[in-house]
This record gives C-alpha cells, structure tokens and sequence, in this order.
C-alpha cells in the first residue's frame, strides 16, 4: 500500500470513528489564504497534489479532487487515478458533486474554520436534497490521523517602515475608522493575512513566499485595534510601532473575543472570512454586515512611494534575470543543465543582490512538456533536463522590502520549429494588445481579457488561465481585488495606481507552453479628443523577450514599434547596472527588428 493509499484509507477509519460518511478537505487556512503554511497543508498531505488550488471530497467508496484549468495535467502527474476521480471546476461544484454522490441521509463532515459562509450554504442546500446532512466538526479529521504535522511557525513579525509603506498605521487605521462610521458598523473583522499585514505595516514569515504573520484583528470605529497574535511573535520594536491604540492578545483569545459584540455592528467580509467567525459573532448576539475587506481595495491602489518601490525593485529584478538569461543562453546549449539546476541559478542571482527576502513563489522551472503544465511546480522527482532545439519556460518573482516581482519568460534552446514560432508570435501580440490597451475609467478586467485571447482564437487556440492578477507591495503576488480575467475578480473596475500581471500563454499538452508575463501599472492616459476619462498601463517588468521564437512577418507596424521601444526601454533601466560580456549581450537582444 503506498503512502497516499495509506492516508486515504487512515482518513476514513478516522470517518468512522467521528460517525461521518464523508469529508471536505479545501487547499487553504483559517485565514482563506491561497498559500498556506506547511501546517495547512492537508491537501498535499492526504494527496499528493502540489498545486496552488483545490479540494479533495472523501466518501466511504470513493474520493474526489477538484482542480481548475491550471492543473489538468498536474493532477495526473501527482494524484493517483486508481484511488481518486479528477473533477475540473468551475464546470463542477464541490456542493453540486456532493449533492450527486453522498448517500442519502448521509453526514458530511467540514471544518468551519476553513470554508466561507457561502460555501456552507451551498454545500448545505445540495445535500438537503439529497436527505444528506453537512455536519461541522471541532476537530478537523485529517489533523488527527497526521501525526508528524508541523507546528504553526513562530517566527516573530517585523515591522515594515513608513519609508516603504508611503503611510503610517494610524492613518490607515482612521481610515477604516471613518469607513466604518459610514456603514454605521462599529468595528470590522480582518482575517485575510495580507490586509492585517497591510494595515499594522508589520511583515512576517509563518508563510512560504508570502511575508505575512498569523494573526486576526478587529478594527474599532474610534481607529484603535485590537490584534490577535502570539506573543512571542511580538518584539518590543513591533509593540513601540504599534502603539497604544493597537491591543495585543493571544491569537487563541480570538474565537472568545467574537462572542463580546453583544448588540454591535460587525462588519465581516464574506469571501475572506470563514463560516466560524460568522458564526461566533452571531451566537454571541452580534449584528454581522456581509461587507468586503475596507483594506483590500486601498492595498490594491499603491500610493507615489509604493510605485517607486516597486519600479526600484523591478529594475533590481530585472537585472538578476538578464544575468539569468545571459548565463542560460551560454550553459543551455552545452547539455547537463536541468530544471531544478536553472531554478537555484536563478534564485543565486537574485540572492546576489543582497536584498532579497524570498521568491515570491516557487520559480516554475519548466522544459518541453511540463512547461504544458502552467502551474508546474519543479520536483527532484519531475525535473527534466534542458534539451536542444525544445522550449524553456521559467515564471519566477522576488519578494523585496520595496516590491514584489513576477515575470515569465520563454526562451527557445536551438532552433524552433514553425508552430513554435506561430504560437509565440499569437501570444506576443496577444500581450502587447494589453500592454497598450486604452480604456475608460470603470472598465472591468473581464472586459479587455479578450484583447489577448483574440490572435489565439483567430485559429482556434486559447489558455485556461486568466490573462493578469494583482499583486502587492511586498505582500501576495496575487492580490484582489482585481483581474484580467472573465472569472474569479475579472468584474472589479481598474484604477490608476493598481498592479497586475499581463501574462497570455499557450500550452500544448506533452510537448510545449508559452508565456510572456511583464508586470503592468494602471495609469491616466491622455487621449486627444477623448470625451471620457481613461486609463492604460505603463509596463513595469524589464527583461528581453526571445526575438528567436518571434515569427516578425506576423507582427504589425505598431505591434513591431512597440517591441523595439519596449527592449529599448529594457537597455535603458537595465543595462546600467551591468558591464561587459552581460552587457553586450543585453544591447544584442533588445536590437530593433
């Protein structure tokens, strides 16, 4: 029996024992982060499965995961089919295939702490249907049969100055303060690590990638706070910034604290916030308002200083990945490179600028195939060597104290063949047709999607990913609330000042994938004769895009001035901090075709 087998088979005993006839096990925390800690990570664990996103249902004769697009072939690679049935979503709830599945008047077990008060509902209503019940449990099953499970981290939070931030915690937190006056609520839940994160200009590092601390808090009208953290994890430098207005508790009090707004106004945000905080704070006689994160818009829109940080970051970045490049362009060509072997070369030139604090992912590393894969994450086990004439796909971030970094590019190793070159071209317009998208204030993210897709779906291609995220100032590389996408966000309107990726792709299953991903800024554009304000993107990511894989017959005239002003800017911001053979090679690349 292998291990993934074993697990499965332990869960249920475990099932049994807590009178349940199936279970939901979600890829996420207590917080709904999309990273989690290494304690969160109940789905890998039970599974196998080493994407970003997921859910697992087990039943007593069978067992299910849910994955989207993204993860087609990785779940293949990594789930085994003899014990588990590939689901893909949004075509197939997680409520709709256990209102299908569960055996009437059965009880389905969950973890209020890691599922949204939507969820619960929807879970709820399929299996009523179906005479079966959704059963919360007080201890979630998976922990208890786990038992080397690693410990919450207790690394200490660090404060994140005012000289990075742009604005201080107390402005932010009266901000709130007048947010919340308006909704006449009297205090707001934080839950989402990046908003308290955000908020208290504190960074930690209890989650891989990601520089945030485990913690809750609860905003008051009046702009004080109360902050639920261990204490060890709180230095007297964090104390002396946070301030007298900032209560400090044990992060364990929190639960208890949720039953004290007898008679208040809680506003709560139902995407970020589980079903237990609702649950809390409604038993305990509170009011809850279904309202979102007041910090989720205001950290999307970066002020002057936070740009500026991340433009300092980007140029940073974009230097370690020309030296990347550079070197891959010589060493490729020779044999013995591999995956893993290119991904720590990368994350070695990005650690010699001496100000790297983490990736802000793991770097996908990806060769012929598994480049197909768009979310692959690069193992020992799966690592494939870098082979001549074949495609090399590499999508990696830095996260640094002024900004956070994502850029993919896609390099040919030898010759390409014909439909290489094609289907990067179609990719290529399709991202420059973001780049220089022009569109009036309120436009969704959903509504220019399309503007990529269109060279792919000119001949009957396209990709099962969105188009662009948001991403933080040294916080979540993928960050709302806003997207380029026709799901998951694509409906909240741009606005000057927000960061997201432009990032169209291709991938042909078993063979090759494609993808070009700069960072972008919204921003005002001026637009003679224009009758409606309107808004662009500056591009902030700076690194040569493979001219070698570029079929140029199948550019337009602008299409081609754009690319040549693009590499030039590439030399301008980048080539400074090079010298000779780097250099040169840099200036060669970004050459005017």
């Amino acid at each position: 029996m292998s291990t993934y087998e074993a697990r499965l088979a332990a869960l249920r005993e475990q099932l049994k024992r807590d009178r349940l006839d199936g279970f939901v096990v979600p890829l996420t925390d207590e917080h709904m982060s999309e990273y989690v800690g290494a304690y969160a990570q109940r789905l890998a664990w039970l599974t196998g499965f080493q994407g970003s996103a997921g859910t697992a249902v087990v039943l007593p004769e069978e067992a299910a995961i849910f994955i989207d697009g993204r993860y087609t072939l990785q779940v293949r690679e990594q789930v085994d089919p003899k014990h588990w049935a590939y689901v893909s979503v949004p075509e197939t709830s997680v409520s709709d295939w256990l209102g299908e599945h569960a055996a009437n008047g059965a009880r389905i077990g969950y973890d209020p702490w890691l599922h949204t008060r939507a969820w619960v509902e929807a879970a709820t209503k399929a299996l009523k249907e179906k005479g079966a019940t959704l059963v919360a449990v007080d201890t979630n099953p998976v922990d208890a049969i786990w038992p080397d499970r690693p410990e919450p981290s207790r690394a200490r939070l660090v404060v994140q100055p005012d000289e990075f931030t742009g604005r201080n915690s107390a402005e932010k937190r009266a901000e709130i303060g007048d947010w919340l006056a308006a909704k006449r609520a009297d205090a707001v839940v934080l839950s989402a690590l990046d908003s308290i994160a955000w908020t208290f200009n504190v960074r930690g590092k209890d989650v891989e990638r990601t520089p945030v601390g485990l913690a809750y808090a609860l905003v008051n009208r009046d702009g004080t706070a109360d902050l639920f953290v261990q204490p060890e994890k709180v230095g007297e430098d964090v104390a002396k910034h946070l301030g007298n207005a900032v209560r400090l508790h044990d992060r364990a009090e929190f639960p208890k604290a949720l039953a004290s707004f007898a008679g208040k106004r809680v506003a709560v945000d139902p995407e970020r916030a589980v079903a237990a905080i609702f649950e809390r704070l409604e038993k305990g006689g509170a009011e809850t308002l279904q309202l979102r994160d007041p910090a989720v818009l205001a950290k999307a829109i970066k002020n002057p200083v936070e740009v500026a940080g991340h433009q300092a970051a980007q140029a940073r970045d974009g230097a370690a990945i020309v030296r990347f490049l550079h070197w891959l362009s010589i060493e490729a060509p020779k044999g013995g490179l591999t995956e893993m072997s290119a991904a720590a070369k990368l994350r070695a030139f990005r650690d010699e600028t001496g100000l790297l604090q983490d990736l802000s992912f793991d770097t996908i590393s990806a060769a012929g195939p598994n480049a197909a894969i768009p979310h692959y994450r690069v193992t020992e086990e799966s690592s494939l060597p870098i082979t001549m004439n074949g495609i090399y796909l590499v999508d990696s971030g830095g996260q640094y104290q002024d900004g956070t970094t994502d850029i993919t590019r896609t390099v040919i190793v030898g010759m390409p063949t014909a439909e290489m070159c094609d289907r990067f071209t179609r990719v290529l317009k399709g991202h420059i047709a973001i780049a220089t998208a022009l569109f009036p204030k309120g436009t969704r993210g959903q509504q220019i999607d399309a503007f990529a897709r269109r060279p792919l779906w000119e001949v009957g291609l396209d990709y099962a990913h969105g188009t662009g995220h948001g991403v933080g100032s040294y916080l979540s590389v993928h960050e709302g609330p806003a997207r380029i996408a026709t799901f998951g966000g694509g409906d909240e309107p741009l606005a000057a000042g927000m960061i997201l990726s432009n990032e169209p792709g291709y991938y042909k299953g078993g063979e090759y994938g494609i993808r070009i991903e700069n960072l972008v800024l919204v921003v005002p554009k001026e637009v003679p004769g224009a009758e409606r304000e309107m808004l662009g993107f500056d591009t902030l990511t700076f690194a040569p895009i493979d001219r070698r894989l570029i079929d140029v017959a199948m550019l337009t005239e602008k299409e081609r001035a754009w690319l040549n002003a693009y590499h030039a800017q590439v030399v301008e911001v980048i080539a400074p901090q090079l010298d000779g053979d780097v250099r040169a090679w840099l200036e060669a690349e970004c050459a005017a075709i």
